[in-house]
């Protein structure tokens, strides 16, 4: 999946990869006189670390010209190469197979770290160094590989020693598709994975090939008989005549001139490398959880993640994926549409359905919102007191959610909190919710299953109680509902803003539109506007105010003040959950604002286009 810029590199290098692997296997296959173990080890590790696989290749052990193999391969340092190779192309690939299966099965990614020591170290002793080199090695298969534990397992530990802390610190980082076998960036963490394995483990293959502990690079001519290159036992420059014998092939044992105390130092070092390469990052990441704990989240930038951040926090905080788009909405499409509702049997019956779309926010800034039917904010619902209601609720979202019915007086079994008064509608399930209407005035309606997700990223809409008297309704010549939202949009993703380290918001939005792309409101002078400030956001008190004059606030929380509490204001502080009705006179000609006196609310993404941003809009009074 294209989520994020980095994603684009990770399909260049997969393509460098697979040309560098090409491009190995057609030479080695072509005429490089490499046994066939070597030719399939260098194969393996360009394939795993795609054109420094190809450098080491060319650099270390492709023939210059016809004959100079054995003599080009000599220097030590290109022998290291080649003894790292054999255990990089071993122990990698059953690292590789081993992480695949343990994320597929859900496994945790300590469990995860341990499966993937053993398969290495298996595959490496048991397969590349005891069978495939067992022609070359002399004597017998379980001979070979008791000869092969102690350098198998210094190798194996420094490689892993590198690779344990890259793989945890990147795959339960900020991107947690990277322990998603099915995503690229997993396959781009083990190939880098690799690469500092190789790094780790590269000085102590040199001196094991100095030694004579372990073979490096190898010559193979005349019927494919393998012989070793000058430093093939770790020995110095051998004379012709010696040269010319290893031409003919023969067995290449080794005598090791390395002590037990050598031995057991480089085995003791290495452990407690790799064991403080696999304990270390569980003290920054939760190494407790899965691929299926993280479901391939992506935290926001900045967040900071903890080794006591739990999985279900992560998914909360979670970036919408793009894939879960079902529908894009036109840049102009504008939210709180009236829903009109049919009448059976006297019952007004209103169909609501949550799901994933994109939405303008700016004609050039879009957001990936959850939305009551595909639009932002959801529709407005419309009744009168004393109304009979059903609403026929249906989950088309890749989560469970719920709908509640904010300051209504509701049967508890339809007042919506998840796990509460009723079950979770999962993804595909419906829910009806049915009850009288019993009160008036301004009310909204709002997800109530994980709503500091839900509710952050646009499930919420108007529900306007027309009184039964009409007599008692606040007269104005206009009405408009205002209502807020605080949004995070950043490297091309959408999360839930927050009031938490890195989940800020950079977006702020009136009725699903950010400043200047909301309403301009035409008036007259001498006309009255009632203001319905409704605070479906999740975040901040937002002081709201209006130029041209002072307002009269005429309701609080849906219930009209009577006429010897109203107040004359110019700003209110609307909190999330809170309303406030206000009742504006338009005194003067000109283009006043209504805005949020917090002046960072007021721009997009820190910055003031025509004049401001945000939560703003114009009235325009002629």
């Amino acid at each position: 999946m294209i989520a994020l810029p980095y994603d684009y590199f990770l399909l260049s290098w997969f393509v460098l990869a697979v040309a560098s692997t090409a491009y190995v296997a057609f030479d080695q296959f072509g005429g490089n006189p490499e046994p066939t173990v070597m030719k399939l080890g260098f194969i393996l590790v360009a394939l795993y670390m795609g054109p420094f696989g190809l450098l080491l290749y060319v650099l270390a052990d492709k023939e210059p010209r016809p004959g100079e193999h054995e003599r080009f391969t000599s220097p030590l340092w290109k022998q290291g190469v080649g003894s790292t190779i054999h255990c990089v192309a071993g122990d990698a690939t059953g690292i590789i197979l081993a992480a695949t299966v343990t994320a597929l099965l859900g496994l945790p990614m300590w469990i995860d770290l341990i499966v993937e020591y053993i398969a290495g170290f298996s595959f490496g002793l048991f397969i590349f160094q005891s069978l495939f080199m067992k022609k070359m090695m002399g004597g017998t298969y379980w001979e070979n590989v008791r000869k092969s534990f102690m350098p198998e397992f210094i190798s194996m530990n420094a490689m892993m020693a590198g690779m344990a802390p890259t793989m945890s610190l990147l795959m339960m980082g900020r991107d947690m598709r990277a322990m998603d076998p099915l995503e690229l960036i997993f396959w781009g963490v083990m190939s880098l994975g690799v690469m500092v394995g190789f790094t780790t483990a590269y000085p102590f293959n040199v001196w094991m090939v100095k030694r004579k502990i372990k073979h490096g690079l190898m010559t193979a001519r005349g019927g494919g008989h393998d012989q070793v290159g000058h430093e093939g036992h770790g020995g110095g420059e051998k004379p012709k005549k010696e040269m010319d014998g290893m031409q003919h092939g023969g067995s290449h044992q080794m005598g090791s001139d390395a002590t037990t105390p050598q031995l057991g130092a480089l085995a003791g070092v290495t452990s407690f490398l790799l064991i403080s390469g696999m304990v270390l990052p569980g003290f920054s990441v939760n190494l407790s959880l899965s691929a299926r704990d993280v479901d391939g989240s992506i935290m926001p930038p900045g967040m900071i993640n903890t080794f006591d951040l739990p999985g279900e926090a992560m998914r909360d905080m979670a970036a919408v994926k793009p894939r879960q788009v079902t529908y894009a909405a036109a840049p102009d499409a504008r939210g709180d549409k009236v829903l009109e509702p049919r009448v059976e049997n006297g019952v007004k019956v209103f169909d609501i359905e949550a799901s994933i779309i994109r939405w303008n926010i700016l004609p050039h800034v879009a957001v990936e919102a959850y939305a009551y039917n595909r639009q932002v904010l959801g529709p407005r619902l419309q009744v009168t007191e004393g109304d009979h209601v059903r609403i026929n609720f249906r989950n088309a979202l890749p989560e469970s959610t719920t709908v509640h019915w904010h300051g209504l007086i509701v049967p508890n079994e339809m007042d919506g909190p998840a796990k509460v008064t009723q079950d979770p509608v999962p993804p595909g399930g419906a829910y009806t919710y049915e009850f009288d209407v019993g009160q008036s005035g301004t009310y909204f309606y709002h997800s109530h299953d994980h709503p500091d997700r839900q509710q952050a990223l646009g499930l919420y809409g108007a529900l306007l109680i027309a009184p039964k008297d009409p007599a008692n309704e606040v007269k104005a010549d206009l009405d408009y509902a205002i209502q807020l939202q605080e949004w995070l949009k950043r490297e091309w993703l959408t999360y839930p803003a927050m009031l938490m380290e890195g989940a800020l918001p950079n977006y702020f939005t009136i009725n699903g539109k950010a400043y200047p792309a909301t309403d301009t409101v035409a008036m007259k002078v001498g006309q009255t506007i009632k203001l319905r400030f409704i605070g479906t956001n999740n975040n901040f008190v937002h002081p709201m105010h209006v130029h041209g004059g002072p307002f009269e606030v005429v309701a609080v929380d849906g219930v009209n003040l009577k006429d010897s509490a109203r107040y004359h204001a110019d700003t209110v502080n609307v909190g999330p959950g809170q309303r406030y009705d206000v009742v504006w006179t338009a005194r003067k000609p000109g283009k006043w604002l209504v805005h949020c006196h917090i002046p960072h609310h007021t721009t997009n993404n820190n910055v003031e286009q025509r004049g401001g941003g945000g939560l703003m809009l114009v009235l325009n009074v002629q």
